[in-house]
């Protein structure tokens, strides 16, 4: 028909998270300053990109020629994403191999992904957030306003974040052929098929469950406190994630704000784990589910220095037991909602381990 459409980055705008990391590659200064959680704190974790320096940053990429030409591998791979063009991806998936660990907040992933970097043997505090963390690439429910799709932000963070995996993996040892790429993936249940087809069918998957009642301590402490009324309310990304998910199924704002503060969070853990079953992670050749316990993770931990022979021993996990002490009749309201989750999880084949959450905490 001969139309022709035009998109500039206007439309498309560069991510922060990839703008940064293309500046400070650019200006050869290690990435030996990311902050890591630790797993005991259950402080707020400083990882927000300082969005005053994005503009700075942007002119230190622009005015080199590598910065000049790794912008545009971007949008490259982001039209490759949005018109079906499957050649790039498959050289992608031909030369890395991604493991990716998914779960509710709270429930081991930052301890089985610093783990895997210790296995290769990097130093999990030298790899960059938007590298290893859960907050790049972007996914969510969909959401639909002016100026955002975000289902085009999700492809367009897709293509950033493979474009740094190039630049910061490219170099690495292969394993079996591969590069290893450890990536914590929280956000992965909200657009399983397309991470699995991006990925690639040879991805493998670790996710990891919790009860519910203690990862709600868990998210309560880290986002301030139980409310003294006991009522749910939001000051963490948890916790916004949360109300989030909730009213994307149809809960109301204000109603949230005035419901027990378990029974929110019961109903986001509800949700979370049956998007992980339906979404498409499910379709994977390679997912195995981890429980929390101080046992099964630093297994799993230590399976990763066993296969690639960093002759080093799993990091001690530590678990707590304030769950089980502070809201014993959480369990009992909690039960139903396990229940629905390990149905869901039998009819796609994931086997749930509702025994080993309820022992573990």
């Amino acid at each position: 028909m001969g139309l022709e459409f035009k998109l500039t980055d206007r439309e498309l705008p560069v991510s922060p998270v990839f703008i940064h990391f293309l500046a400070q590659v650019l200006s050869g200064q290690p990435f030996d300053r990311e902050i890591w959680p630790e797993q005991r704190s259950e402080a707020l974790s400083p990882n927000a990109v300082n969005l005053n320096r994005t503009a700075d940053a942007a002119a230190i990429v622009m005015g080199s020629a590598l910065g000049r030409e790794k912008l545009p591998r971007a949008y490259t791979l982001l039209f490759a994403l949005l018109t079906g063009d499957l050649k790039p991806l498959h050289e992608l998936q031909s030369r890395f191999h991604f493991v990716a660990f998914v779960g509710i907040p709270r429930t081991g992933g930052s301890y089985l992904t610093a783990e895997l970097y210790r296995a290769l043997g990097m130093v999990p505090e030298h790899v960059p957030n938007g590298l290893a963390h859960d907050s790049f690439p972007e996914a969510a429910p969909f959401q639909l306003q002016p100026g955002v799709n975000s289902w085009v932000v999700s492809l367009k963070t897709m293509a950033e974040y493979l474009t740094m995996v190039e630049i910061f993996f490219g170099d690495r040892k292969p394993h079996d052929g591969k590069i290893v790429v450890p990536k914590k993936l929280t956000k992965g249940i909200y657009a399983g098929a397309f991470f699995n087809r991006v990925l690639g069918e040879g991805t493998e998957y670790v996710v990891t469950v919790r009860h519910p009642a203690a990862s709600c301590v868990s998210t309560y402490e880290k986002s301030g406190g139980l409310p003294a009324d006991g009522r749910f309310i939001v000051r963490s990304n948890i916790e916004e994630w949360c109300r989030r998910d909730l009213q994307h199924t149809g809960g109301n704002p204000e109603e949230l704000k005035r419901m027990d503060y378990f029974d929110v969070y019961l109903q986001y853990w509800e949700r979370y784990h049956l998007s992980l079953a339906m979404s498409g992670l499910s379709a994977s050749r390679d997912l195995q589910v981890v429980a929390f316990n101080k046992v099964a993770l630093q297994s799993s931990a230590q399976s990763f220095h066993d296969r690639y022979s960093s002759g080093l021993q799993a990091s001690e996990f530590h678990v707590s037991e304030k769950a089980r002490r502070l809201h014993p009749e959480w369990v009992e309201r909690a039960q139903p909602a396990i229940d629905r989750v390990a149905a869901a999880w039998r009819c796609v084949g994931i086997p749930f381990p509702a025994e080993e959450i309820s022992r573990g905490w």
